[in-house]
């Protein structure tokens, strides 16, 4: 373990302890403190803070995230940098509500339960908990491959209300280390360690614009989780979701999605099929053609009068920041996890 240093959050006057072997997004998560965050890998810049004072290097990082001419001027990526004395720094992202009002950081064992195929490339994996995790509808943890010390991230698609089990929709990538567990490697009954709860993609406490939820792929865990606390708490928003595949074939928990509609005041659930709608007359639900975001920019001309959540694919959810900017939507109503598999090979 390195020398112990000082960080001073500014402007929200928060200071946290870090030592040198350790990401400063870390020490933040392991003392309490709620920084913005996205991927944790230097992939995404929800982290990027600008540094005031102090001597800081990053791991190695996407130029994306951060460019070269970024890290001149001073910018840095918090789940990459270590601190190597006290150090000040600007935080250009944060949610003073959640700062230091979030579930601690929490690792526990589960047991599997339950592994369910949804679809040709979609895993359902229920965990059974002996203790309780803390966290908020839309956060997602880390699962650890048995027998390695390596983590995959994953969103929870259940609430904090459902105890005693955690559910988690896993999308199959071919040689992932993880989604290859769960055709050959896992069975109910084996213990899974976990880390979280991690992420900003949660409803945001007093809140009353009306909600738009945009998903594609194992995206549909985080806004499931979201659709089912509202449905909890009797929110009587007006509430839109829609969720994006490419054939009807990739569709799946609809019936519960309808359900869950029917407990909401002001609910509307549109799938889109981007390479053919076959089948989809059958399905119950309103189906359109064509990429998620056409759909969403046809039915949605008043977006920037709404909160948007999008969960999915990095090129998806980059085409809905790309709608969201093109519509006047603030960036204050605007929430996503982008999935990314650069660094690691699942999600």
């Amino acid at each position: 373990m390195g020398d112990k240093h000082r960080i001073s959050f500014e402007p929200v006057g928060v200071e946290i302890e870090v030592t040198e072997d350790e990401k400063i997004l870390d020490a933040a998560f392991r003392q309490g403190v709620h920084l913005m965050h996205g991927c944790r890998e230097g992939q995404c810049s929800a982290c990027k803070s600008y540094v005031l004072e102090g001597d800081l290097q990053m791991e190695r990082y996407s130029t994306f995230a951060c460019n070269d001419a970024e890290v001149e001027e001073g910018y840095l990526l918090l789940c990459r940098a270590h601190a190597y004395s006290d150090c000040t720094i600007e935080l250009l992202n944060f949610d003073e509500d959640e700062l230091l009002n979030s579930a601690p950081l929490q690792e526990i064992t589960a047991e599997v339960a339950e592994i369910v195929p949804h679809t040709h490339d979609i895993v359902g994996l229920r965990l059974a908990t002996a203790s309780p995790l803390e966290f908020k509808a839309g956060q997602y943890a880390e699962l650890t491959i048995p027998g390695t010390e390596e983590r995959r991230s994953f969103s929870m698609a259940t609430t904090p209300a459902t105890t005693g089990q955690l559910e988690f929709l896993i999308k199959k990538y071919p040689g992932g280390r993880f989604s290859a567990l769960l055709e050959n490697g896992l069975a109910v009954g084996d213990a899974l360690r976990l880390r979280g709860p991690y992420g900003n993609f949660t409803l945001k406490k007093g809140h009353v614009l009306p909600l738009v939820l945009l998903a594609g792929g194992a995206g549909m865990a985080p806004v499931l989780s979201l659709l089912r606390h509202l449905a909890e708490t009797g929110d009587s928003r007006r509430i839109r979701f829609y969720y994006g595949a490419r054939t009807a074939a990739d569709l799946f928990y609809l019936d519960e999605i309808r359900a869950l509609g029917g407990r909401l005041a002001d609910f509307g659930f549109v799938v889109a099929l981007s390479e053919s709608a076959d089948g989809s007359a059958d399905l119950g639900v309103v189906a359109e053609p064509g990429l998620v975001t056409e759909v969403v920019e046809a039915a949605e001309p008043e977006l920037h009068r709404s909160e948007v959540y999008l969960c999915g694919p990095p090129p998806m959810v980059d085409a809905a920041l790309d709608l969201a900017s093109r519509q006047g939507v603030p960036d204050d109503q605007v929430f996503y996890d982008k999935f990314t598999t650069s660094v690691s090979d699942d999600q």
